[in-house]
C-alpha cells in the first residue's frame, strides 16, 4: 500500500511539474495581437478607464489592485489540467454548481471593486470588436491606464490571454499576500509566482496611490512600534481602536500624495509612514530589502522602470492562450 501511495505522489508531482511546465512555455502573448482584429482596442479601454478616474480617482487603484488579485490567483487544478493566473478569475460573480469564486475570497471581500468599469469597458470592446478581447487582457490593459493616467509610467501591455470558466476561492485566500504580512512571507508568496525580491518591492510602490479600510491597519497604528508616532496619531482619528468601530473608514495608503503615482511611498517607508504593517516590513533598518527601498527614494526613473518591468513581468503568471479558456461575453459569468 505504501509503495502505491508513493508511485501516486510521485505522479502526481510529475503531472503537476509537466502541466506547470506546459502553461509557461506555451504562452503567446504579444503587444500586437489585437493590432488586427481590434485596432480600437487600447483608446477604447483607455477612454473608460479616464473617465472612470475623472470620476474618482481612487478607481486607478482599485482597477491597479484587481489585476494584481487576479494574477496571484495561480493554481493547478490537475482534473482539468488547467492553470489559474492572469485569466480574469476574479471577475466572475460567485459561486456556482461548479466553483466559489474569488469575490467573496478574504482579500477581496468588502474591497475589491472596480468591477463596474470593467464591464463598462467590456461592453465598449464589444461594440467595436465583438466577441475578440479577453476580460483577462482588459484587466491588464486597465491597469496600465490607471497609472499611467495618474502619472505613473507607460509599458506595451502584452495581450493574448484568454478567459478561465473556473476561480478558485480558496486559492484567492492562500495565495493573495495580507496586509499582516512579514518580509519572509511576502517573499515566499513572491518568489512561488517567479517574481524577484526587487520584483516586490517595485510592485508594492503601487501602494503609492489609494485608499484602505481601517479594519486593515488598525492593529499597526495601535500595537506597533516601528511606527512615527504622529503618523499613527493621524490615522487613529479616523481609526477607532475598538473592532467593529468604523471599519470601514478611509485612509490614503500614501500620505502625502495619494492620487498621483510617484516614489513618494518609498520616502514614506523610511520616515516609518508605511500604513500597512506588510508596506513597512519593507523597510526595517537593517532588513534586506532596505536598500532597494532606499534606492527607489532617491531614484524615481529607477522606481519607474522597475515597476514597469514587474508589472509585464507578472502579466506573465500562467495565462490561458491558444484553445485555452474562452473569451467571456459578459466578465462576470462564463459563456
Amino acid at each position: 500500500m505504501a509503495s502505491i501511495v508513493s508511485c501516486f505522489s510521485k505522479f502526481c508531482l510529475t503531472l503537476f511539474l509537466l502541466v506547470l511546465f506546459h502553461g509557461s512555455t506555451n504562452a503567446k502573448l504579444s503587444t500586437n495581437f489585437y493590432s488586427k482584429a481590434c485596432p480600437k482596442l487600447l483608446p477604447t479601454v483607455k477612454f473608460i478607464v479616464n473617465s472612470a478616474i475623472m470620476k474618482e480617482a481612487r478607481m486607478a487603484a482599485s482597477l491597479l489592485r484587481l489585476f494584481f488579485h487576479d494574477c496571484f490567483v495561480n493554481v493547478i487544478l490537475l482534473l482539468l489540467i488547467m492553470s489559474l493566473g492572469c485569466d480574469g478569475s476574479i471577475l466572475l460573480d460567485d459561486d456556482t454548481s461548479s466553483f466559489i469564486g474569488e469575490k467573496s475570497a478574504a482579500p477581496n471581500r468588502n474591497s475589491a471593486r472596480g468591477f463596474n468599469v470593467v464591464d463598462d469597458i467590456k461592453s465598449a470592446v464589444e461594440i467595436v470588436c465583438p466577441g475578440v478581447v479577453s476580460c483577462a487582457d482588459i484587466l491588464a490593459l486597465s491597469a496600465r491606464d490607471s497609472v499611467t493616467i495618474l502619472g505613473g509610467p507607460y509599458w506595451d501591455v502584452k495581450l493574448g490571454r484568454r478567459d478561465a470558466r473556473t476561480a478558485s476561492q480558496a486559492a484567492a485566500n492562500n495565495n493573495i499576500p495580507s496586509p499582516s504580512s512579514n518580509l519572509n512571507q511576502l517573499i515566499s508568496r513572491f518568489s512561488a509566482h517567479g517574481l524577484s525580491t526587487r520584483d516586490l518591492v517595485a510592485l508594492s510602490g503601487g501602494h503609492t496611490i489609494g485608499q484602505a479600510r481601517c479594519t486593515t491597519f488598525r492593529a499597526r497604528v495601535y500595537n506597533e512600534s516601528n511606527i512615527d508616532p504622529s503618523f499613527a496619531r493621524t490615522r487613529q482619528r479616523n481609526c477607532p481602536r475598538a473592532t467593529g468601530s468604523g471599519d470601514n473608514n478611509l485612509a490614503p495608503l500614501d500620505i502625502h500624495t495619494p492620487t498621483y503615482f510617484d516614489n513618494s511611498y518609498f520616502k514614506n517607508l523610511i520616515d516609518r509612514r508605511g500604513l500597512f504593517h506588510s508596506d513597512q516590513q519593507l523597510f526595517t533598518s537593517g532588513g534586506s530589502t532596505d536598500s532597494i527601498v532606499h534606492g527607489y527614494s532617491n531614484n524615481p526613473r529607477s522606481f519607474r522602470s522597475d515597476f514597469a518591468a514587474a508589472m509585464i513581468k507578472m502579466g506573465d503568471i500562467s495565462p490561458l492562450t491558444g484553445t485555452k479558456g474562452e473569451i467571456r461575453k459578459n466578465c462576470r459569468r462564463v459563456n
